[in-house]
Protein backbone atom coordinates (compact mmCIF):
# COMPACT_ATOMS: atom_id res chain seq x y z
CA UNK A 1 0.00 0.00 0.00
CA UNK A 2 0.87 3.43 -0.95
CA UNK A 3 1.16 6.30 1.89
CA UNK A 4 0.06 9.75 0.72
CA UNK A 5 -0.16 12.49 2.85
CA UNK A 6 -2.95 15.05 1.05
CA UNK A 7 -2.34 18.76 1.60
CA UNK A 8 -5.40 20.58 0.34
CA UNK A 9 -6.47 23.56 3.00
CA UNK A 10 -10.36 23.70 1.56
CA UNK A 11 -11.91 20.40 3.61
CA UNK A 12 -14.67 19.58 1.17
CA UNK A 13 -12.02 19.59 -1.75
CA UNK A 14 -9.83 17.81 0.51
CA UNK A 15 -12.37 15.21 1.17
CA UNK A 16 -13.54 15.05 -2.54
CA UNK A 17 -9.57 14.45 -4.02
CA UNK A 18 -9.13 11.28 -0.97
CA UNK A 19 -12.26 10.08 -2.39
CA UNK A 20 -11.22 9.86 -5.69
CA UNK A 21 -8.09 8.32 -4.85
CA UNK A 22 -9.58 5.93 -2.94
CA UNK A 23 -11.82 5.55 -6.14
CA UNK A 24 -9.48 5.02 -8.91
CA UNK A 25 -6.60 3.02 -7.23
CA UNK A 26 -6.72 0.35 -4.55
CA UNK A 27 -3.16 0.61 -4.53
CA UNK A 28 -2.80 4.28 -2.31
CA UNK A 29 -4.10 4.74 0.75
CA UNK A 30 -4.26 8.68 1.96
CA UNK A 31 -3.00 8.08 5.73
CA UNK A 32 -3.10 12.30 6.58
CA UNK A 33 -5.20 15.32 5.29
CA UNK A 34 -3.47 17.86 5.86
CA UNK A 35 -5.07 21.74 6.11
CA UNK A 36 -1.88 23.85 5.86
CA UNK A 37 2.28 23.28 4.79
CA UNK A 38 3.15 23.74 8.64
CA UNK A 39 0.68 20.45 9.31
CA UNK A 40 2.20 18.61 6.96
CA UNK A 41 5.58 19.23 7.72
CA UNK A 42 4.69 18.33 11.38
CA UNK A 43 2.81 15.04 10.25
CA UNK A 44 6.07 14.09 8.33
CA UNK A 45 8.51 14.76 11.18
CA UNK A 46 7.03 12.12 12.44
CA UNK A 47 5.32 9.86 10.40
CA UNK A 48 6.54 7.72 7.13
CA UNK A 49 4.66 8.28 3.58
CA UNK A 50 5.27 7.15 0.06
CA UNK A 51 4.26 10.66 -1.27
CA UNK A 52 2.71 13.86 -1.17
CA UNK A 53 -0.39 15.06 -3.26
CA UNK A 54 -0.62 19.17 -2.89
CA UNK A 55 -2.60 22.32 -3.62
CA UNK A 56 -0.34 25.43 -5.04
CA UNK A 57 -1.81 28.02 -2.85
CA UNK A 58 -2.56 26.29 0.76
CA UNK A 59 -1.57 29.58 3.05
CA UNK A 60 1.10 29.77 5.27
CA UNK A 61 3.57 27.68 3.24
CA UNK A 62 2.26 26.81 0.19
CA UNK A 63 2.47 23.95 -2.12
CA UNK A 64 5.92 25.05 -3.59
CA UNK A 65 7.16 25.93 -0.25
CA UNK A 66 6.55 22.80 1.01
CA UNK A 67 7.70 21.02 -1.81
CA UNK A 68 11.34 23.00 -1.11
CA UNK A 69 11.50 22.16 2.41
CA UNK A 70 10.32 18.27 2.02
CA UNK A 71 13.11 18.34 0.01
CA UNK A 72 15.69 19.17 1.77
CA UNK A 73 15.37 16.04 3.63
CA UNK A 74 13.67 13.85 1.13
CA UNK A 75 15.05 14.58 -2.43
CA UNK A 76 13.15 11.20 -3.69
CA UNK A 77 9.77 12.06 -2.71
CA UNK A 78 7.21 11.54 -5.00
CA UNK A 79 4.62 14.94 -5.56
CA UNK A 80 1.99 15.42 -7.18
CA UNK A 81 0.80 18.93 -7.32
CA UNK A 82 -2.58 19.90 -8.03
CA UNK A 83 -3.79 23.72 -8.98
CA UNK A 84 -6.76 25.88 -9.81
CA UNK A 85 -4.63 28.03 -11.80
CA UNK A 86 -2.65 27.20 -14.93
CA UNK A 87 -0.12 29.14 -14.38
CA UNK A 88 2.95 29.44 -16.48
CA UNK A 89 5.61 29.93 -13.53
CA UNK A 90 4.54 27.86 -10.97
CA UNK A 91 4.42 24.92 -13.50
CA UNK A 92 7.97 25.68 -14.20
CA UNK A 93 8.59 26.01 -10.89
CA UNK A 94 7.07 22.37 -10.58
CA UNK A 95 9.14 20.92 -13.04
CA UNK A 96 12.51 22.41 -11.64
CA UNK A 97 11.42 20.76 -8.42
CA UNK A 98 11.11 17.19 -9.96
CA UNK A 99 7.32 16.78 -9.49
CA UNK A 100 5.72 13.28 -11.03
CA UNK A 101 2.73 15.85 -12.33
CA UNK A 102 0.91 18.84 -12.45
CA UNK A 103 -2.86 18.53 -12.79
CA UNK A 104 -5.29 21.55 -12.56
CA UNK A 105 -9.24 21.29 -11.03
CA UNK A 106 -11.52 20.21 -11.51
CA UNK A 107 -9.41 16.88 -11.74
CA UNK A 108 -10.21 14.39 -14.61
CA UNK A 109 -10.34 11.27 -13.60
CA UNK A 110 -8.10 9.66 -16.17
CA UNK A 111 -5.53 12.20 -15.69
CA UNK A 112 -5.38 11.51 -12.16
CA UNK A 113 -5.29 7.60 -12.22
CA UNK A 114 -1.78 8.28 -14.99
CA UNK A 115 -0.71 10.49 -12.53
CA UNK A 116 -0.82 8.13 -9.90
CA UNK A 117 0.13 5.16 -11.66
CA UNK A 118 3.50 7.01 -12.41
CA UNK A 119 3.88 7.74 -8.81
CA UNK A 120 3.28 3.80 -8.40
CA UNK A 121 5.91 2.95 -11.14
CA UNK A 122 8.77 4.99 -9.56
CA UNK A 123 7.96 3.40 -6.53
CA UNK A 124 8.34 0.05 -7.51
CA UNK A 125 11.27 0.44 -9.56
CA UNK A 126 13.11 1.91 -6.70
CA UNK A 127 11.76 -1.51 -4.70
CA UNK A 128 13.46 -3.42 -7.16
CA UNK A 129 10.11 -4.27 -8.53
CA UNK A 130 9.25 -4.26 -12.05
CA UNK A 131 6.12 -1.88 -12.61
CA UNK A 132 2.88 -2.92 -14.98
CA UNK A 133 2.60 -1.03 -17.96
CA UNK A 134 0.01 1.57 -17.07
CA UNK A 135 -2.89 2.43 -19.72
CA UNK A 136 -2.12 6.13 -19.73
CA UNK A 137 -2.41 6.95 -23.61
CA UNK A 138 -4.73 9.65 -23.14
CA UNK A 139 -1.89 11.40 -20.37
CA UNK A 140 1.64 10.23 -21.69
CA UNK A 141 4.65 11.40 -19.31
CA UNK A 142 6.67 14.02 -19.80
CA UNK A 143 9.15 13.43 -22.92
CA UNK A 144 12.56 13.98 -22.92
CA UNK A 145 14.70 14.34 -26.57
CA UNK A 146 13.33 12.88 -29.71
CA UNK A 147 10.28 11.99 -28.75
CA UNK A 148 9.83 15.85 -26.83
CA UNK A 149 10.91 17.66 -29.90
CA UNK A 150 8.59 15.70 -32.09
CA UNK A 151 5.29 16.75 -30.08
CA UNK A 152 6.45 20.29 -29.89
CA UNK A 153 6.96 19.95 -33.88
CA UNK A 154 3.68 18.49 -34.05
CA UNK A 155 2.35 21.30 -32.23
CA UNK A 156 4.07 23.93 -34.68
CA UNK A 157 2.65 22.14 -37.67
CA UNK A 158 -0.83 21.94 -36.01
CA UNK A 159 -0.61 26.41 -35.73
CA UNK A 160 0.57 26.60 -39.09
CA UNK A 161 -2.30 24.63 -40.46
CA UNK A 162 -4.87 26.16 -38.70
CA UNK A 163 -4.09 29.89 -38.01
CA UNK A 164 -7.47 31.14 -37.99
CA UNK A 165 -8.70 27.92 -35.76
CA UNK A 166 -9.29 27.76 -32.28
CA UNK A 167 -5.38 27.66 -30.84
CA UNK A 168 -6.05 28.79 -26.85
CA UNK A 169 -3.98 26.59 -24.45
CA UNK A 170 -6.39 24.12 -23.30
CA UNK A 171 -7.62 23.10 -27.22
CA UNK A 172 -3.64 22.72 -27.96
CA UNK A 173 -2.86 20.56 -24.83
CA UNK A 174 -5.91 18.13 -25.85
CA UNK A 175 -4.96 17.64 -28.93
CA UNK A 176 -1.36 16.03 -27.96
CA UNK A 177 -2.88 14.80 -24.56
CA UNK A 178 -0.94 17.33 -22.08
CA UNK A 179 -1.27 19.12 -19.11
CA UNK A 180 -1.82 22.78 -20.01
CA UNK A 181 0.83 24.15 -18.15
CA UNK A 182 2.99 21.71 -18.73
CA UNK A 183 2.68 22.23 -22.79
CA UNK A 184 3.24 25.94 -22.02
CA UNK A 185 6.59 24.89 -19.85
CA UNK A 186 8.06 22.33 -22.21
CA UNK A 187 7.18 24.70 -25.49
CA UNK A 188 9.31 27.26 -24.04
CA UNK A 189 11.96 24.79 -23.08
CA UNK A 190 12.47 23.08 -26.05
CA UNK A 191 11.95 26.71 -28.65
CA UNK A 192 12.77 29.70 -26.45
CA UNK A 193 9.78 31.25 -27.27
CA UNK A 194 6.35 31.33 -25.27
CA UNK A 195 3.90 28.82 -27.31
CA UNK A 196 1.53 32.65 -27.35
CA UNK A 197 3.88 34.09 -29.25
CA UNK A 198 4.53 31.27 -31.60
CA UNK A 199 0.86 31.66 -32.54
CA UNK A 200 0.88 35.42 -32.96
CA UNK A 201 3.51 35.43 -35.32
CA UNK A 202 2.07 32.18 -37.95
CA UNK A 203 -1.34 34.70 -37.64
CA UNK A 204 0.23 37.53 -38.64
CA UNK A 205 2.46 35.90 -41.46
CA UNK A 206 -1.11 34.89 -42.95
CA UNK A 207 -2.53 38.29 -42.54
CA UNK A 208 0.67 39.70 -44.24
CA UNK A 209 0.13 37.26 -47.25
CA UNK A 210 -3.69 38.36 -47.31
CA UNK A 211 -3.06 41.79 -47.26
CA UNK A 212 -0.60 41.35 -50.23
CA UNK A 213 -2.00 38.79 -52.00
CA UNK A 214 -5.91 39.72 -51.90
CA UNK A 215 -8.10 42.69 -51.91
CA UNK A 216 -10.14 41.36 -48.91
CA UNK A 217 -11.37 44.11 -46.21
CA UNK A 218 -9.37 44.21 -43.30
CA UNK A 219 -11.82 42.57 -40.69
CA UNK A 220 -12.39 39.46 -43.10
CA UNK A 221 -8.39 39.26 -42.99
CA UNK A 222 -8.62 39.71 -39.29
CA UNK A 223 -10.95 36.75 -39.34
CA UNK A 224 -8.61 34.58 -41.60
CA UNK A 225 -6.08 34.74 -39.60
CA UNK A 226 -7.79 33.87 -36.16
CA UNK A 227 -8.38 37.26 -34.49
CA UNK A 228 -12.36 37.87 -33.76
CA UNK A 229 -12.18 41.41 -33.04
CA UNK A 230 -10.35 43.90 -35.79
CA UNK A 231 -9.13 46.13 -33.31
CA UNK A 232 -7.09 43.60 -31.56
CA UNK A 233 -5.72 42.31 -34.88
CA UNK A 234 -4.66 46.03 -35.70
CA UNK A 235 -2.74 46.09 -32.55
CA UNK A 236 -1.29 42.99 -32.71
CA UNK A 237 -0.42 43.72 -36.10
CA UNK A 238 1.49 47.13 -35.40
CA UNK A 239 3.25 45.58 -32.85
CA UNK A 240 5.06 42.69 -34.85
CA UNK A 241 4.80 44.52 -38.15
CA UNK A 242 5.78 47.50 -36.73
CA UNK A 243 2.65 49.64 -38.83
CA UNK A 244 -0.90 49.52 -39.46
CA UNK A 245 -2.38 46.48 -41.66
CA UNK A 246 -3.65 49.02 -43.97
CA UNK A 247 0.09 50.63 -44.69
CA UNK A 248 1.51 47.84 -45.11
CA UNK A 249 -0.77 46.55 -48.16
CA UNK A 250 -0.16 50.37 -49.21
CA UNK A 251 3.58 49.63 -49.35
CA UNK A 252 3.60 46.37 -51.09
CA UNK A 253 1.82 47.93 -53.99
CA UNK A 254 4.00 51.04 -54.15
Amino acid sequence: MIRVMLVEDEEVIRRGIASLIHQVSPHFKVVKEAAHGREALQYLNQNAIDAVITDIRIGEINGLQLLEKIREKFEDMPFLIISGYSDFSYAQRALQYGVSDYLLKPIDRKHLVCALDKIQAVLLKRSGKSPEPAECAEVPEERQGPERRRLIRKIIEYIEAHPEGDLRLPTLADFVHMNPAYLSVLFKQETGINLSDQIATVRIERAKYLLSQTELKIYDIARLSGYQSPKHFMLVFKQLVGVTPSTFRDQQTT
